[in-house]
């Protein structure tokens, strides 16, 4: 976890993202997952870069299938941006920095 990230859980899933005032960025990882270890500075540096704008928030998808089952993820890393608690931009695999950006800035508005 960076020190600009936080986690996301089963539990705090609706009052830290779905409730949030800002977008949030939740990134679906898991600890084996080598693209996911790939991405992990790109969604710390995005947090860093960002703050204030959106939050960024990490995912144990081991520890928390139901949220992966309710948002239909399939493959990790999958990155999701939530904005008034809907889904609005969704990332599947390990992808630069610069194709990530272009899909989450139009929604940081």
């Amino acid at each position: 976890m960076g020190d600009k990230t936080f986690e996301v859980t089963t539990t705090n899933f609706e009052s830290e993202v779905l409730k949030s005032d800002q977008p949030v960025l939740v990134d679906f990882w898991a600890e084996w997952c080598a693209p996911c270890r790939a991405i992990a500075p790109i969604v710390d540096a995005l947090a860093a870069e960002y703050t204030g704008k959106m939050k960024v928030g990490k995912l144990d998808a081991d520890q928390h299938q139901d949220v992966l089952m309710r948002y239909g993820i399939m493959g990790i890393p999958t990155l999701i941006l939530f904005k008034g608690g809907q889904p609005v931009a969704r990332i599947t695999g390990a992808l630069p920095k610069d194709k990530i950006v272009s899909k989450l800035a139009p929604h940081l508005n």
